[in-house]
């Protein structure tokens, strides 16, 4: 993706979290990897959403939408006023259950064909950098590890305008990402390790991917 394309795709994104209705509240829109750090073309966007977590039910309309569309849940880990508008982006888990990071990617990436990834979770962006970082080590999954090298954008409906700009100029320094991941305390080696590890399961993402999130 171009790197201009991708900013006025992120600026879109923004556009949309501030006008429409969503599946669930978003707070904050980071960007993180490839678009921070000033590379031109971005091989994908990495897109960074904080959102809350529903906890009021409404059992009439989940009643509703599980005769009518067989999901469970909606009208409480999502939407029921957001799922009444927009039935054909309801989506859901493996168990059945309305998956908010997936309803929040239908809504927001129409596009499958598009090199985005979306990562939801109810934490800031740096709450879970930290905790993936420490999960990830505890299993050897690297490749489980986000990028830390992430740009707030958006924020309790505050635009990061002076953010953005620096964006669009490459103004913004940040380190490799194994110096990143050194930054955060691991040692030279297994840094290496784990940005190969990144890198190599990025790349072999296509299309519009999502990841959800709890911490």
């Amino acid at each position: 993706m171009d790197r201009s394309a991708a900013l006025d795709r992120v600026e879109e994104l923004v556009r949309t979290v501030e006008s429409d209705p969503m599946p669930v509240p978003v707070r904050e829109v980071w960007v993180y990897g490839d678009v921070a750090l000033g590379l031109d073309p971005v091989d994908r966007l990495d897109v960074y959403l904080t959102k809350d977590i529903l906890l009021r039910g409404d059992g009439e309309k989940e009643a509703k939408f599980v005769e009518s569309h067989g999901v469970k849940g909606v009208g409480k880990s999502v939407s029921a006023e957001w799922a009444e508008r927009f039935p054909e982006r309801v989506r859901a888990n493996d168990n059945g259950h309305a998956a908010p990071e997936k309803c929040l990617a239908a809504h927001l990436l129409p596009d499958s064909e598009e090199p985005i990834h979306l990562e939801v979770c109810n934490a800031s962006f740096d709450e879970n950098v930290t905790q993936r970082l420490r999960g990830a080590m505890a299993r050897e999954a690297y490749d489980q590890i986000l990028d830390p090298r992430g740009v707030c954008l958006w924020i309790d409906g505050t635009y990061g305008e002076e953010s953005m700009e620096k964006l669009r100029g490459g103004e913004l320094p940040f380190p490799t990402l194994s110096g990143a991941l050194e930054m955060l305390g691991l040692d030279a080696e297994t840094a290496e390790e784990a940005a190969t590890a990144i890198r190599e399961h990025r790349a072999r993402q296509t299309g519009a991917t999502v990841r959800g999130d709890v911490v």
